[in-house]
């Protein structure tokens, strides 16, 4: 059996520990042994919670060790990849709640939460965060190193890049491609392609100068 290592022993984290416990494999293919954080005080003032083990930068990954990150923001790819130099390897962990679609392809190190969809022949890349109640529709095609919080509407066909934040229950319309390093804001309805390094809020979604 693994043993599952979660970055980061915040707010999030604690949801992620949560999140693990309601997940397939966790007690059949991964137990979990703990945190890793640079905040040796994270879990000063929480009780009934796996160990802090270490901080990112001193842990040594063990055999049997395996990830997911709780980080959140424009620091989550960071701390990743400072374990990953490190031989570290990220799972997907996906709760049981999800509904995962025929034909769906998935990369590694993607969370996938509560009663989130992934419908048929969708195609998720690699170390994406998709949190819980978001619908992504048959046919999208989702890039590497995005962020999709609660409630996010991908309507059937779109294209998302690589390394987004897309917030909370913004709806991305028919036809739309979200480029790279993007920040699409909460409740926004985007209707128009969102070029490279543009942020776009409102409805219709507007870019932000």
């Amino acid at each position: 059996m693994k043993n599952l290592i979660i970055i980061g022993a915040g707010g999030m984290g604690r949801v992620m520990n949560d999140m693990a416990r309601e997940s397939l494999g966790y007690g059949k293919e991964f137990c979990i042994k703990g945190f890793i954080d640079d905040d040796q005080n994270a879990l000063k003032d929480f009780s009934g919670y796996p160990e802090l083990l270490s901080t990112i930068s001193n842990y040594a990954v063990e055999k049997e060790d395996i990830f997911i990150c709780s980080i959140g923001g424009l620091g989550r790819k960071n701390c990743m990849m400072r374990i990953i130099e490190k031989g570290g390897e990220f799972i997907n962990l996906i709760h049981k709640d999800a509904r995962i679609g025929t034909g769906v392809k998935m990369g590694k190190g993607n969370i996938v939460g509560a009663f989130t969809t992934i419908a048929a022949n969708a195609e998720i890349g690699n170390y994406n965060f998709i949190q819980s109640y978001t619908i992504v529709g048959h046919d999208v095609v989702i890039g590497d190193w995005n962020r999709i919080d609660s409630r996010v509407m991908c309507v059937g066909g779109i294209r998302i890049g690589n390394e987004n934040m897309i917030h909370t229950s913004a709806v991305l319309n028919h036809n739309v491609t979200v480029g790279d390093n993007t920040h699409v804001g909460a409740c926004s309805f985007v209707i128009n392609n969102v070029p490279n390094g543009v942020s776009v809020f409102g409805n219709p979604a507007r870019r932000l100068k």
